[in-house]
């Protein structure tokens, strides 16, 4: 009897490393699939981006609940800048917006000081600010419905779309 009490807590012990370590492996595959598109927790990857301009990327994006520009956000404003120097006449709309978490009126003021961050950056480079619009959509336009950090990082950002 006292036998076969240590054979059962071996097996019980043997099949819990067993599981553990199948749900550690399947973490580390998940992490995997998302290296490259992610940055801390903003979005670095290119399949959501659209363009201003040839080369010119029409969007930067932001770390959660920020308003603070990124590095490779700045780079994209100032290629944004560039491109505004080079055509006078065009006017642009920065839409500010933010991910599905928190209440409609924190994102909205959260989309419109991230637009307000793009805007200010623009004018340290020469644009003038008759030029440009800021308009906070908060979370109600996300380019990924998913609910996961993804999605999330997808749509924490600032568009740049030309005026009407």
């Amino acid at each position: 009897m006292r036998l076969s009490k240590i054979l059962k807590n071996s097996l019980l012990v043997l099949t819990a490393c067993l599981v553990l370590s199948a749900c550690a492996t399947k973490k580390e595959v998940a992490t995997d699939s998302i290296k490259g598109q992610m940055q801390g927790d903003v979005y670095t990857g290119t399949d959501t981006v659209e363009y201003l301009a040839e080369g010119v990327p029409d969007r930067v994006f932001f770390a959660t609940n920020e308003s603070i520009l990124t590095t490779a956000s700045r780079e994209t404003l100032r290629a944004q800048a560039a491109w505004l120097r080079k055509n006078p006449s065009i006017n642009v709309v920065l839409e500010g917006h933010a991910d599905e978490r928190g209440t409609r009126e924190y994102n909205l003021a959260l989309g419109e000081r991230r637009a307000n961050a793009a805007k200010d950056y623009l004018m340290t480079y020469g644009i003038s600010s008759d030029r440009i619009t800021v308009l906070s959509y908060g979370k109600e336009r996300p380019v990924d419905s998913g609910s996961n950090p993804l999605a999330w990082s997808k749509n924490r950002r600032s568009v740049t779309v030309k005026a009407n």
